[in-house]
């Protein structure tokens, strides 16, 4: 059965067999409930997660308590990176944004698997890369795009990884994630429901108008989501 169900994680999917059978035993499939921290910053990785379903932040966390997101990963990735390249505490929070599940591993069996396991520790090497552009093009997009940009970049991003045409969220924690004020957001949000290519209401946006959406948002999107097909080739 979890066999099966591990087909929904990017990185599980293209296992060899060998390591599939290694790491099995090992998976607990559980629920990623709303706001969960899955790692926290400046402390030691319990455990790591392959996303399943849902939507999982990556926050960098200021000494004011602010929060500002430089990453997001979904069924495609994995939440604990550092212990792949031989660290054991998170430089970053990691919280759960949409409610989902994960394949979870305590560290010290994650750290036996990829000793043991060479194609696992490359596919992830390279999701660390793909998180890393990530987290640079996003560090540009808050300091040079508009909000009305931003968010849709986000949105489009959201849906990537979820699936379907709806984000469930809330406008006090999207201004958290895009470091932005709530009357920011309301104003982009407005903005591109004006243009009907989204509609919101009742903590959810519908994007309407996918291509629309795609016009609307800043050169990021396009950045990120080429770069993630040229390393998708290379990786063949």
């Amino acid at each position: 059965m979890i066999k099966h169900a591990a087909l929904f994680n990017g990185i599980l999917r293209k296992l060899p067999r060998k390591e599939f059978k290694t790491i099995f035993p090992k998976l607990a499939l559980v629920p990623l409930p709303l706001h969960a921290i899955l790692n926290e910053a400046a402390k030691p990785i319990a455990y790591c997660y392959f996303m399943r379903s849902g939507l999982a932040s990556i926050l960098t966390v200021l000494g004011n308590g602010k929060i500002v997101e430089v990453g997001l990963t979904g069924a495609e990735g994995f939440v604990g990176l550092p212990l792949v390249a031989g660290l054991r505490s998170s430089a970053s929070r990691v919280i759960v944004q949409v409610a989902g599940t994960a394949f979870r591993i305590g560290a010290g069996d994650m750290i036996v698997a990829l000793a043991d396991c060479p194609a696992l520790r490359k596919r992830l090497g390279q999701f660390g890369q793909e998180v890393a552009v990530q987290s640079a093009q996003i560090a540009a997009c808050n300091r040079l795009h508009n909000a009305n940009q931003r968010l849709a970049r986000w949105l489009l991003m959201s849906q990537d990884r979820l699936g379907g045409s709806q984000v469930r969220l809330t406008q006090e924690f999207l201004a958290h994630m895009l470091g932005m004020r709530r009357a920011s957001v309301t104003v982009a949000l407005g903005f591109l429901q004006r243009a009907e290519l989204i509609s919101f209401a009742r903590g959810a946006v519908m994007i309407d108008d996918r291509l629309g959406l795609e016009a609307a948002a800043c050169e990021c999107y396009v950045s990120i989501t080429q770069q993630h097909k040229r390393w998708q080739k290379e990786s063949k």
